[in-house]
Parts: structure tokens; sequence; C-alpha cells
């Protein structure tokens, strides 16, 4: 046997040193062997884990639940994919005492501990179970279902903690560790990368979310979403799923924006957001080059409501804001969540691009956000290339008149193929402006669009039911 011992050592002997001269041919090429890939790219949570883990907690509710499915049910479809944002939760919907299972994390050593709102909703009585298996009987300190946060606090003092980091800094391909209890198992870990960043959701766009390929499921809600560094950078919240459970679309609040929410609930019991008062509206490019800008940015105000901050403001219907106190703002989606932040009755700054005028400064006092005072605008469809507007006018009954509140416009009967269906006018749509102009008749129409600056399309003010609108119309050509 030792014999065979000494074979294998020799026979080995040669393929070392043949390995060792190629490992010094290639250093010598400026070749020298690569580490594996796995070992370059892929992180090591493990101290991450081991450090804040135990900051994690799991938390059970008993509550009266719903006898039957919520719009949130894995087999509730939705109209749209948005439509199937759902937020992780446990338990079974056909029962009136409903056991929930979620996560949260502990903010500071005297017992304060952060989670979703919909965690806790309903709840008659919450649970808190730490790491080292004690159990508290959680008091809701607040919650407030807009953002999906919520405070809780426990009888205890000394316990770990989380540090909390900046979302600001989040790149887009970091990547994230997300903790907590799926399905009841406590402690787990599951890693991705930031998917994007200030992702606006139909449900709620006063939140900047942080989109995630982080498997998040029923259980995970409230638990904290971590960067490399060990930080605290969102709170896990809502996932996009056809079936109920992850596929590889999760939402994180930011974990800035979630601390203030939480301060807010300890010291004054509820949540103070700015608001304006307008209805926004996405920048098109055929909306772009109707204000003579290069490339789409910033939100276009569409509508104002009557007596609300906007419309006792120096800001106009038709402004299309670039600018909130300083910060840049690409998307139409970027402005609330800025407004939001900012304490009503602040004096705010924002630069405007209004058209014919230039870009300029606008000042508004910000009001407090009303739950019954949000309005959105609709999207237009996309502007595309035509030769002729294609549209059939009628004047406004007296009964159209007073049930729409004008008193001007012209009403949309009929569109044709061409310009004036690819801005996405429809029938039913009432012009009340071009270029800024009032629209008191068909003739007005006509006459305005015809005066229209050649080589950039008009801007038409229109109303669509209760809503505001911009859409660009290129002129007869």
């Amino acid at each position: 046997m030792r014999g065979a011992g000494v074979m294998r050592r020799s026979a080995a002997t040669p393929g070392v040193r043949r390995a060792g001269v190629l490992a010094v041919c290639l250093i010598g090429l400026g070749l020298a062997p690569a580490a594996p890939a796995a070992e370059r790219t892929l992180p090591d949570f493990t101290r991450l884990v081991d450090t804040y883990g135990a900051a994690v907690v799991n938390i059970s509710t008993n509550q009266r639940a719903a006898s039957a499915p919520g719009p949130d049910a894995p087999d509730a479809p939705g109209e749209t994919p948005f439509g199937e944002l759902s937020r992780p939760h446990e338990g079974a919907p056909d029962s009136l005492d409903n056991a929930s299972l979620g996560s949260g994390f502990v903010i500071s050593a005297d017992g304060y501990v952060l989670t979703c709102a919909h965690v806790v909703e309903g709840a008659s009585e919450i649970l808190v179970r730490l790491t080292d298996r004690r159990e508290f009987r959680a008091r809701l300190v607040g919650a407030d279902a807009r953002s999906d946060v919520a405070l809780l606090r426990i009888d205890a003092s000394g316990l770990p903690t989380v540090a909390i980091g900046e979302p600001r800094r989040l790149k887009v391909g970091e990547w994230v560790l997300a903790i907590g209890a799926p399905f009841g198992f406590d402690n787990s870990a599951t890693g991705g990368i930031v998917s994007a960043k200030g992702r606006s959701l139909p449900s709620e766009n006063y939140i900047p979310f942080i989109q995630t390929d982080v498997a998040i499921n029923p259980g995970n809600s409230g638990g904290p979403l971590f960067n490399l560094r060990g930080e605290v950078v969102g709170v896990n919240s809502q996932i996009y799923s056809r079936t109920g459970g992850f596929m590889g679309v999760s939402f994180a609040i930011p974990i800035d924006l979630a601390m203030r929410i939480a301060e807010q609930l300890k010291t004054e019991g509820r949540v103070r957001r700015g608001w304006l008062g307008v209805s926004l509206q996405e920048v098109t490019r055929g909306l772009a080059a109707a204000y003579g800008m290069t490339q789409p940015r910033g939100a276009l105000i569409a509508d104002m409501l009557p007596n609300g901050p906007a419309a006792k403001s120096e800001l106009r219907t038709g402004d299309i804001v670039l600018e909130y106190e300083g910060r840049a703002i690409d998307r139409s989606s970027d402005l609330p969540p800025l407004v939001g932040q900012a304490q009503p009755g602040t004096r705010a700054r924002l630069t405007v691009l209004r058209r014919g005028q230039g870009t300029q400064a606008a000042h508004a006092i910000v009001g407090e956000l009303k739950e019954e005072a949000t309005k959105t605008a609709a999207q237009p469809p996309r502007r595309e290339e035509g030769r002729r507007p294609g549209i059939v006018l009628s004047e406004l009954t007296a009964p159209q008149r007073r049930r729409q509140d004008l008193d001007y416009g012209a009403r949309v009967e009929a569109v044709d193929e061409g310009p004036a269906r690819s801005a996405g006018l429809r029938p039913g749509d009432v012009i009340l402006e071009v270029d800024g102009k009032r629209i008191g008749n068909t003739t007005d129409f006509e006459r305005l669009l015809a005066h229209a600056p050649k080589g950039r399309p008009a801007l038409l003010r229109i109303r669509r039911g209760a809503q505001t609108l911009y859409l660009a119309l290129d002129p007869p050509g």
C-alpha cells in the first residue's frame, strides 16, 4: 500500500511541474491566470448577517380578517402589470382570527421597531419575537397607510440596532441584502441587486421606491434592505407577482423617508405632507418640441385644483417644472416625493419653463395634503407624424357647458387618421386652448391653428371628463 502511495505522488509530480512552468510562462507574457469569476464578483454577506441579523425581528398579529380575498389576493387579476402589485402578506383570508406574519427591525435600543403598516393593519394584538427567542407584546405608536410605514414600541432596553444608510448613494446594479421571515422562517437572508431607483407606483406617487430583484415573499414585509456596508437603505414593502410569490421584482421604501415618517409618528402621532394641488403630466417628445426643448424632461402642470396652493401661487397651468428647490426634475414622478417631504407652510422655489417666456423662477407656499385632495392626470398616447388634423368639431351645447362647468371650448365629435388621432385627441374631448389662447367656438380653433408657428407643434389644452391635459398637434401642412 505504501508503494502505491509513492507511485501516486511520483506520477503527480510532472503534472505539478508542468502547471508551474505554464504559470511562469503566462506571467511572463502578462497573462497570469485570473481568479475564478465568482471570487471576483460575488459579495460575502456573512459578516453583515452576523453583525445586524439580531436586530431583525419577526412580527405576528391577531386580527379580524375579511371573509373574502381582497384586491391584493394572488387570484385577483389586474388589468395592467401594476394592477398586480401586492404587499406580501401571510394569513388565511377566510378566517376571522387571522395570524399575520411579517418582519421588522429595531431602530433604537430602547425598543422602537420599524415595520410596514399593512403588516399590523387591523391588529388586535402585535407580538414581536427577537432572534434570542424573547417575545414581547408591542404597542402601535402610529401607522401611515399612504407610505406603508408603522412604528412599534416594545418594553425592552439594550437591544441590538441597525445602522441607517443613505439611499441616495445607492447605484443601480449595486448588491443589496434582505433579512426577514418569509413564510415565518425567521432570519432568512436573500440577496440581489438594485434594479432601479425612484420608482413611482400607481398606488402611491409620493414614495420614490427602490426596485430590486431580491427575493421577497409573504412574511418579508417590513424587513430591512441592507447595502454592502451593512447599512439599512430600505424597508421591503411590495412585490410584482402573478402568483402571489416572488417573481423578480420587489419594491422597498427608502429608509430616509421611512425614518422621517417614523419620527413624525413618534412626536406628532400623524404624518404631515406637502401638497401643491396640481395634476401632472409626463413631457412627451411632441410636447417637448412644442415648447422648443431639445429633449423631454420635467413635469408639466396640466391642471390646478381651484383654491389649491398652486392656484394661489406664481405657477401657471402649462408650466413645465424643471427644478424644485434646486433639485432637477427629469420625469413627472420626481416632483411629488419632493413636495411631499416639504413641511406645509414653507415657501418653495421652482424653476419652470413657460411657453413663449422661457425659463423663470416661480414660488409657491406648500399646503398640507389631505387624503381626498389627490388628483392625477391620464397619460396621453404617443404623438406620431401626420399630414392634416383630421378632426370634426362642434359647438358646446348649453347642457354640455353646465355638465362640464365650461363657458368656452369646442367639442371633438370625430377624429380621422392623421395628426389629431396621433396626438391623442378622442371624440368627446373639449379643446379649450391653442397655444395658450382660448377657443370660443370652432372658428377660433381653425384660425388659431392656421396661425400656429411653422415647424413646431401646436399646444392644445383639452378637457377629458374631469381631467385637463395638454397635447401636441402638428398644424396642417
